[in-house]
Order: structure tokens, then sequence, then C-alpha cells
């Protein structure tokens, strides 16, 4: 590490560059020159850039951070919005939909939190329910409208006792998925476990027999599938995220 800005030919990081803009790290427009001399990073070596992106990433995430809001609500649609057919997307392909018998699931509960029993879905339907019709915002670059109904995570997380002074709420997934969000965000009121989608419940595709639904951040986000939920102060990280993807991903 030096804080001297050293000379790179554009070859050398173009791979990064474009890792970069596919993440929307620039929005600004970073030079190479602000991009070393904001990180403090030599940029002629690789693990230079290495540093260098992954400063970006976290200064990207602490200004989301400080940006959000739990009353700054994602857009509601009519119905007559709804995208049909609504499009598949997950890390593999549609082919290869995990599938989990519901009379047998349950999702575990651990961290600091005061109950730590597991849920059935039959105890999940028991509690309050509220619907949306959100726009769910790909990484990718697309975007389609679809209804979701569930619980508010909020109530959920109120109901097991968790601590609203905990960090992160970290999801596991039974297809080998996982993400990670900040308590504020999980308590915002848009954030639901979602049991139904388009008044139905969930099929295997589209996350059965649970699945995170917070139309505030990205996509990816949204984990389906789920298996477990986990209330903490160490850092989770996530499927993605552990790739080298935002953290706080807002939408």
């Amino acid at each position: 590490m030096t804080n001297k800005p050293v000379a790179v030919r554009p070859s050398d990081v173009k791979p990064e560059f474009d890792r970069m803009r596919r993440r929307g790290l620039l929005r600004g427009g970073f030079s190479l020159g602000a991009l070393t001399l904001l990180t403090g990073c030599d940029l002629s070596t690789h693990s230079g850039v290495d540093a260098a992106l992954e400063a970006m990433l976290r200064f990207d995430d602490r200004i989301q951070e400080a940006l959000f809001s739990k009353s700054r609500l994602a857009e509601t649609y009519p119905a007559s919005a709804i995208t049909k057919p609504f499009r598949f997307n997950a890390y593999y392909p549609d082919w290869q939909v995990r599938v989990v018998d519901p009379a047998t699931w349950q999702l575990g509960v651990s961290g600091l939190v005061q109950q730590t029993k597991p849920w059935t879905l039959a105890n999940l339907r028991t509690l309050p329910q509220q619907s949306q019709i959100t726009r769910h915002i790909c990484i990718e670059g697309w975007s389609q409208i679809g209804q979701w109904s569930g619980i508010p995570l909020h109530s959920f997380l109120k109901r097991i006792g968790a601590d609203p002074r905990a960090k992160y709420v970290n999801f596991t997934c039974f297809d080998g998925y996982s993400t990670s969000i900040d308590m504020p965000s999980a308590l915002q009121s848009q954030t639901i476990l979602a049991l139904d989608f388009e008044t139905k419940p969930l099929t295997p595709e589209w996350g059965a027999p649970l699945r995170l639904r917070i139309p505030t951040k990205l996509g990816y986000k949204s984990a389906k599938n789920l298996q477990s939920i986990a209330v903490t102060n160490t850092y989770p990280g996530g499927y993605w995220e552990n790739q080298g993807y935002d953290w706080f991903a807002g939408a």
C-alpha cells in the first residue's frame, strides 16, 4: 500500500473496470487516478486493484446505508401493472429448481433472539399477513412488477424476541443460497417473509415454501427457499456478496 498514485496501462485493469461497471459502482464517473487517491492503493498490481475495488464496495455500502430511511418506501402499483408471465430468476437454471416437502419443512431461528423454536408453514400462516405489488429489480438490468403476500419481517422478529440493536439478519436457504441485510432494512415496513405469489401459495420456482421479499433492495437480496434466519452482530456476507457484489444493495 502507498499514498503515491501509480500510472497503470488501461489494459492492465480493463477486466476489473468492466466488473465495476456491471455492479454500478462508478455512478459518479470516478477516474483511475481518483480511485487511487481515494483508496490509497497501488494499482500497479492486480492485488492493488482488488484492494481498491473492495474499498469502493465498502464506501458504496456506507453511502447507501447513510441514505437509507425506514420511512422511504418502494413504489407500489395497481394490479393492472403486474408483469405476466413473471420472469424466473435464480443462481441456477429453471430446470434445477429445488423442491422441499412443505409438510416437513421448518424455518430455523437462531442468534440474538429469545425464542429459537422452529416454525412450521402452518404456524407461519397464523401470523398477520400483508400484500404488496412492487417492482423486482435485478442487477442484470431488468425489472418486473409482481405481487407478494406474507408476514412483515419486523413483526416476525418481534415475535421471536430478536434484539433490535443487532447489526444483521442472515438468511440461509435449502438450495445453498444465502444473503444478509442490516437490521434497519429488516425492520422496514415493506420487508416481508413471503408465503404467496400472485395470491396463491408459493411454488418451487418462486421460492416455496417461504422467501424474503425486500423491494427496497436489488433482487439478489430477496432470498428464496428459506431454511433459517439468524440475528447476529457478526458480518454474515452472502452468496453473491462473498463474490464481490454490493452488500447493502439498495435498489
